[in-house]
């Protein structure tokens, strides 16, 4: 025969209240096994298990339709958690960018009038947030008399939101997005490429040429930095033989962008030396390395030199290796 059990012996297994359990009763979840004489309810091991089910489900958000499906065998349970995943991972990302909003509001006193904007900053689709990003750039190269495909480089700076971006990211979004709008900053980074290329030698800067010998550049600079973060000795001739590389190469990327030739020796003097201050400038760092520390943060792939320590540490190892 088989045992049954009253409702307050299921409601101490199932961790359900007793109301609950009538409840889902008269909603026709999960009926009784059996009525005593008196009225009394009466659930076997079978419907416990149903019971215990249903809590789980509730518990994970489900709603009575589902769950009722689910028991009826009209839909599987990994469809249904299938669908409540979907439910649960855009809950999250609803509550990542109102942390990333809130947690903006504390840090920057930010006006009433501001909230608003900030939350529709967040909740832009992909679509809208390369529009805005892609009309800065419209905006900066309009007119610019270089090659294009320095062009296309200059609007391809685009951060990369990923699917599921961290509060870190949202942050640096929402900061990006101010600071792309920000009429001062955008006049700026204008005037800054405009006065840069504004002569014949600044189309001649940006030919596909010239662009392939700046990421070369580049690179050899990732190179020097992994030999100084393996513990390449400064004194050792792989250090040498990086440091006069670089030292050939930044040389001759100041004279052709400048027009005149800094002294080769100077060039990784010092942190502080008047060669890296010029190249730094020229290359429009100055303006533009906190757009590209956002992009970077945002698309969760930081800028090398993005430390200021990093680059003044790496400049004097290369002054080290030269002496």
């Amino acid at each position: 025969m088989t045992e049954l059990y009253s409702i307050g012996d299921v409601a101490h297994r199932t961790g359900l209240s007793v109301s609950a359990i009538r409840f889902y009763a008269d909603e026709g979840v999960v009926a009784p096994t059996a009525l005593t004489e008196g009225g009394f309810r009466r659930y076997d091991v079978q419907a416990i298990s149903r019971l215990e089910l249903v809590r789980t489900l509730r518990d994970l958000g489900a709603g009575l339709a589902d769950i009722r499906r689910v028991l009826a065998e009209e839909t599987t349970l990994p469809d249904l958690a299938r669908a409540h995943l979907r439910l649960v991972e855009d809950r999250l990302r609803q509550f990542r960018a109102r942390r990333a909003v809130l947690r903006t509001i504390v840090r920057q006193e930010t006006t009433a009038d501001q909230v608003g904007l900030l939350h529709k900053l967040v909740s832009l689709s992909d679509d809208e947030r390369d529009r805005l990003v892609a009309a800065f750039w419209e905006f900066v190269t309009e007119g610019l008399d270089v090659h294009p495909a320095y062009v296309e480089q200059l609007r391809s700076r685009r951060p990369n939101l990923p699917e599921e971006p961290s509060t870190e990211q949202l942050e640096a979004w929402i900061e990006l997005a101010d600071l792309v709008r920000d009429e001062d900053f955008r006049t700026s980074v204008r005037d800054f490429y405009h006065r840069a290329f504004a002569a014949d030698r600044g189309r001649l800067m940006t030919t596909p040429e010239m662009l392939a010998r700046l990421e070369a550049h580049r690179k050899l600079l990732l190179e020097a930095r992994a030999a100084r973060q393996a513990g390449v000795a400064a004194d050792s001739p792989r250090a040498r033989e990086l440091a006069e590389r670089a030292a050939d190469g930044a040389t001759d990327l100041v004279a052709a962008m400048t027009g005149e030739r800094a002294p080769q020796e100077s060039v990784y003097a010092a942190p502080d030396g008047r060669a890296a201050r010029w190249l730094a400038e020229s290359t429009g760092l100055k303006l533009l390395k906190k757009y590209h520390t956002l992009v970077a943060t945002i698309s969760g792939a930081p800028v090398p030199d993005a430390d200021p320590d990093q680059a003044a540490a790496l400049r004097e190892w290369l002054a080290a290796a030269r002496r």
